[in-house]
């Protein structure tokens, strides 16, 4: 691997540590219109004029339908151990009951089957935000019967797949799918119901539970979460921003981290969720998790507001850090210290964590010689593992870290113009190019098994 690679540190992970990637089916797969997949809410959505960012659609994506075989000789040549991909219910059930779609059935045993034999195990997520638009046609998660249409989805996927599948996530990212989907319309399928949304994320919960117990019912192994978290600092010390910083940490942290470990909602939170929460809801939410899942980007600060204004609470700039492209600022002490909090405040009722996403936005295209030159996500990458390596340390149990992602792909409200990829991806062609942080990181997944055999 040369001079250079022999000269660094690495950073100090413990036997057995998984490193992968992770993806989405909407943000990488493509084929909008192949073989019976039906429409999502993200397929409508991103048609609606000024809803992405730069215009783009989820339609072709990374292509990756098309071109997974491509796509999982990347991940060999990478060598991680695992990668996590998300199954698109509408392209296996194209309306979210009724008939089963077997070009999208047989599409997945494809992809499953080529991971397993290429040494990299599955971590298989059944809803990352793409509902099938059939379903929303009908209320989406406001409705109830959504939960009992996903439970089904989820047995059926467990029966087929659960052999081939190391880890399964039932539901990725609830706070972003209700909040931003059903709160603020940031993200499909665009409603603004403001604190209205909390019965949203009530049901994605719900919907979790119902899901775990149909894939354990039909042989799943290892069942976790992925939630999106981060550290909530208030804007200054004046009592009005450390009380918006509580509440938004309520919100955003804790309905999923004290329902899913505790069987409880946040005391403060509790009143406003009463009038949805039906009998037996929160033992069912609260299902044994093999792991606990963290998507952590970067931490929030947040002050309170006018008291006229539609929220009690706001974004404030995060000053004196560096930030990515998306905007979002490198801290990668914040992830040490959430994870060192985390493992304090909730102990024995804590599962093994697994960094189910974390990563950075660098638009850097590729330079005259063909090389895309990002030393900033190397330099990203190095302080965030570092920071979860010293988690470790002091005592947590960290068992993975899957970066996002392997490609440049569909970036939500972002489009294609946020480019998280390890992998260059040419919107026209559609050619991948490994970026210098994908020698990077295969150099550290290199050592590290090297170091501990």
């Amino acid at each position: 691997m040369g001079e250079e690679s022999e000269s660094r540190t690495f950073p100090v992970l413990p036997p057995g540590f998984r490193f992968g990637t992770s993806s989405a089916a909407f943000a990488v797969e493509g084929g909008a219109d192949a073989d019976g997949r039906g429409p999502s809410i993200w397929d409508t959505f991103a048609q609606q004029p000024g809803k992405v960012a730069d215009g783009t659609t989820c339609a072709v994506a990374a292509d990756s339908y098309h071109r997974w075989a491509e796509d999982v000789d990347l991940l060999k040549r990478l060598g991680v151990t695992g990668h996590r991909l998300s199954i698109s219910w509408s392209r296996v059930q194209p309306t979210g009951s009724g008939a089963w779609n077997q070009a999208g059935l047989d599409y997945y045993d494809r992809l499953l089957d080529a991971l397993n034999e290429a040494g990299i195990q599955p971590m298989v997520t059944l809803y990352h935000y793409d509902l099938p638009q059939a379903l929303e046609d009908d209320g989406g998660w406001l409705n109830r019967a959504t939960i009992e249409r996903f439970a089904e989805y989820a047995a059926a996927m467990g029966e087929r797949y659960a052999d081939r599948v190391e880890h399964w996530v039932p539901v990725s990212e609830p706070a972003n799918a209700a909040y931003l989907g059903y709160g603020l319309g940031q993200q499909a399928p665009g409603r603004e119901m403001l604190f209205d949304s909390l019965v949203v994320a009530h049901h994605l919960l719900v919907a979790h539970g119902r899901a775990a117990i149909a894939l354990r019912g039909a042989g799943a192994t290892s069942v976790g979460c992925a939630n999106n978290h981060a550290s909530i600092w208030p804007a200054s010390d004046d009592p009005a921003d450390v009380g918006a910083s509580k509440l938004f940490d309520a919100i955003w942290n804790g309905v999923f981290l004290e329902s899913m470990l505790l069987g409880r909602y946040p005391v403060d939170l509790a009143p406003m969720m009463e009038e949805f929460i039906e009998p037996g809801d929160l033992v069912t939410i609260r299902q044994p998790l093999d792991f606990y899942g963290l998507n952590y980007y970067s931490p929030q600060r947040v002050g309170a507001t006018r008291e006229d204004a539609l929220l009690p609470f706001e974004w404030r700039p995060l000053l004196g850090y560096p930030v990515t492209d998306a905007g979002w600022s490198v801290v990668p002490d914040s992830l040490r210290e959430w994870l060192i909090i985390f493992r304090a405040r909730f102990r024995a009722a804590l599962p093994p964590i697994i960094i189910t996403e974390n990563g950075a936005s660098y638009s850097i295209p590729p330079g005259p010689d063909g090389v895309v030159d990002d030393q900033v996500r190397i330099d990203y990458l190095d302080v965030y593992l570092r920071a979860v390596a010293e988690a470790v340390q002091r005592g947590v149990d960290v068992r993975g870290y899957y970066y996002w992602s392997l490609l440049d792909s569909f970036e939500s409200a972002d489009g294609l113009r946020s480019k998280y990829g390890l992998v260059h991806v040419d919107p026209e062609t559609q050619d991948r190019t490994p970026k210098r942080s994908f020698q990077w990181y295969a150099e550290t997944i290199a050592a590290q098994t090297r170091s501990t055999g």
